[in-house]
């Protein structure tokens, strides 16, 4: 793997971890309903900003709406780097399983979310398919949850014979299993339009845009203070935690501002950024240009605000996982960010 792509999937995966700690985060402090909330708020936000906008690039239009639904959480799931099975039994009921190992809570992180967050995103996303698709007859049945020890998220899409209410979109059945696994009927992404690289950035992009969203949707559930001191703390030791592995991926040393200068500058140009570096590679403190700035591209000043004090807590979190201490500062702009990288002189000894 080139060193492009290397921090492409190295963006993808401290995001991804990010997501993680965050709701572990607001689990453990906030509780199961406040979860609840901000995966309803999250994965509505989710819903409206790519439900129907993505049919055509994924060659969903003209399908039956069931059967669409479907494909869609296999194909747009799939590209985030998360296996989804597909089984069709009829134009109005098709099935998706997800398999485990599961993206949402990957490894010890299911033993710590209470099922209040799989509720929501079901509530969230699931249930207003129908909505969207401005066909009141369609809703989805789930039939097992991961954090109920059955086997994993399972359920199908159905269109009934009948308008459904509120309450019916979204139905429970842990009794029902779904039709024999078919190989061969597995949907996958149009060939011509989904090259390695574009799959590569839609993984990274999957999991930055639960960051970004998820930011704004925990301030509307906590208020602004509350979630970004959540949010703040959850960045800060997602990097402490993963600064190691990420170094160890793009091969730099453990070492000084040097080598954490080129670090960060290697993996902000995996968000498509532009960067430059200014100072010596030996030298007791060094600064990273970052220019474009993808991570608030389309946000309100004040999401913008917000998700940068987060997402700089993220950053200095990585800095802070070298042997070596350092001291990170930040001088933001419009569309650009100097990060300098300064080490700490010892205190001296009384």
């Amino acid at each position: 793997m080139s060193e492009n792509l290397r921090a492409i999937k190295a963006q993808a995966d401290i995001h991804h971890q990010y997501l993680l700690g965050l709701q572990l985060m607001v689990a453990v402090r906030e509780g199961p309903e406040v979860i609840g909330e901000w995966m309803f708020r999250l994965f509505r936000r989710q819903h409206e900003e790519k439900f129907l906008s993505s049919f055509a690039k994924l060659g969903l239009e003209g399908l039956p709406d069931a059967v669409a639904c479907a494909r869609y959480h296999v194909l747009s799931n799939s590209m985030g780097g998360v296996p989804v099975e597909y089984m069709e039994e009829s134009d109005r009921k098709a099935w998706v399983r997800f398999r485990y190992p599961r993206w949402m809570y990957d490894g010890p992180t299911l033993c710590g979310v209470p099922v209040e967050a799989s509720r929501g995103f079901l509530k969230g996303w699931y249930a207003q398919n129908g909505v969207s698709l401005k066909n009141p007859r369609l809703g989805f049945v789930c039939v097992s949850e991961d954090m109920t020890g059955q086997f994993g998220l399972c359920g199908y899409f159905r269109e009934y014979d009948h308008d459904l209410s509120a309450a019916e979109r979204l139905r429970f059945a842990p009794d029902e299993r779904p039709p024999a696994f078919d190989a061969d009927a597995q949907t996958a992404p149009p060939d011509d339009q989904w090259s390695d690289l574009r799959l590569v950035k839609a993984n990274r992009n999957y999991a930055v845009e639960y960051i970004r969203n998820g930011i704004r949707e925990l301030v509307g559930s906590l208020g602004r203070d509350r979630a970004l001191e959540l949010a703040k703390a959850a960045a800060r030791l997602t990097g402490l935690q993963n600064g190691r592995k990420i170094a160890d991926t793009l091969g730099t040393d453990d070492g000084g501002p040097g080598a954490v200068a080129g670090l960060l500058a290697a993996l902000f140009g995996g968000m498509g950024d532009e960067t430059g570096i200014d100072g010596s590679e030996s030298g007791n403190a060094v600064t990273v240009r970052q220019t474009g700035l993808r991570i608030v591209r389309g946000l309100t000043a004040a999401e913008r605000a917000d998700l940068l004090a987060c997402w700089i807590e993220l950053w200095r979190g990585v800095v802070n996982s070298h042997r070596a201490f350092m001291e990170l500062e930040t001088a933001v702009s419009t569309d650009s960010i100097e990060w300098t990288i300064t080490r700490s002189v010892p205190a001296p000894v009384p």
